[in-house]
């Protein structure tokens, strides 16, 4: 098949997992177009069948800012037309969907019928989606869609509970590449980190506020009381100096690191012991599940999706937003002795074998083969 994949090429789960599906589907022999203002940052180096298309967006006087859609459905209309695509994939609502659905039907006009597959991730719903400045294009966009999914059950709800969609929504869940996390801990990094053999908790986020990192702070402060404990944080953004600050407020500041924005994450999980999400929200829990495939069990949450990803007394322990006794409490439960981490790391690794790309892929092919099957 010729596949047109239109995501954000940042560091967010959206434009992520978009590029993992693209290279997945480019090893099974598909060809992979991408479209997007800039190359995703996970599509580094050569892969056979993959392409990429810059999306241009010519700056005039007359704007004060760039007219992106209308680039972007432009530059898809010509790859299209050039590469004779099957159909188009788009992930993330806003802008994709609709400028999906003005490529359609210039292309129509034409004698050209393009399917549109349009996945919605999250924020795209719950947070920019529900803007009544966005809210009728979003729904407008998502029932001219020929297939919507979602990345879990409670996306799929959510997006009824706040739109007026008119089509089944599919689940297919986010995926990852279980043998890309199975890794070994560096033992010179770990030995950095805990050189004292101090116990390991992880949080990697965008540090926005939906995160609430204060949280994650105040649950480590916990734990490090009653057992020697680092804190690793993965990432940057609005709420990391908050973070910062409130560890010199609490005596922990040298108990904390900081390491920034990282591409190569299996390599930091290897060394946790422990991974914290105290989201007020997640549509599904991405990272969550990169810990699991990393033998790193999680507290976290009940918020949103993260249910159906790190499971009850199994891969960890889940908490209502902002419950930091409970959070801390499940967390020195985990960690209280060897043994009893070692059972919850094997049982986060086994869950997240349910989630690995070799599970998930075949679920976009059959989709894509209701439009092309001949391809």
């Amino acid at each position: 098949m010729r596949i047109g994949i239109v995501c954000y090429p940042t560091y967010g789960g959206s434009g992520v997992l978009a590029t993992e599906l693209g290279k997945a589907l480019a090893e099974k022999g598909h060809q992979v177009h991408f479209i997007t203002y800039q190359q995703p940052v996970r599509l580094n180096g050569f892969i056979p069948n993959i392409y990429y298309h810059e999306v241009q967006v010519p700056k005039y006087p007359l704007f004060d800012f760039p007219p992106y859609e209308t680039a972007l459905a432009s530059t898809m209309v010509d790859v299209i037309k050039n590469y004779n695509l099957n159909l188009l994939h788009v992930h993330y609502a806003i802008p994709h969907a609709s400028a999906a659905y003005m490529a359609k039907q210039i292309l129509e006009k034409e004698g050209i019928q393009i399917p549109v597959v349009t996945t919605l991730h999250g924020t795209d719903i719950t947070l920019v989606g529900r803007d009544k400045t966005y809210a009728p294009v979003v729904a407008f966009s998502i029932n001219q869609s020929d297939v919507i999914t979602a990345v879990s059950n409670n996306l799929r709800e959510e997006t009824y509970r706040n739109f007026d969609i008119r089509k089944e929504i599919e689940v297919v869940y986010n995926f990852i590449d279980v043998t890309r996390f199975n890794r070994k801990p560096l033992d010179a990094f770990k030995k950095v980190l805990a050189p004292n053999g101090e116990r390991i908790l992880l949080h990697a986020s965008n540090f926005r506020k939906i995160k609430r990192v204060q949280d994650v702070v105040k649950v480590f402060y916990n734990v490090q009381k009653k057992i020697p404990a680092k804190l690793l944080f993965v990432g940057d953004g609005p709420e990391r100096q908050t973070a910062e600050e409130q560890g010199r407020e609490l005596g922990i500041f040298d108990q904390l690191v900081f390491v920034g924005k990282q591409e190569q994450m299996e390599e930091i999980f290897a060394v946790a012991d422990l991974f914290l999400l105290t989201s007020e929200y997640e549509s599904f829990g991405l990272a969550a599940l990169e810990a699991m495939a990393s033998r790193v069990p999680v507290i976290s949450t009940n918020a949103g999706g993260l249910a159906e990803v790190n499971v009850e007394g199994v891969t960890g322990f889940l908490a209502n937003v902002g419950d930091i006794e409970t959070m801390s409490e499940k967390a020195l439960y985990i960690l209280k002795d060897d043994a009893t981490l070692e059972k919850f790391k094997e049982q986060a690794f086994e869950h997240a074998q349910q989630f690995n790309i070799d599970m998930i892929i075949p679920q976009y092919e059959a989709i894509y083969r209701r439009f092309c099957k001949d391809c």
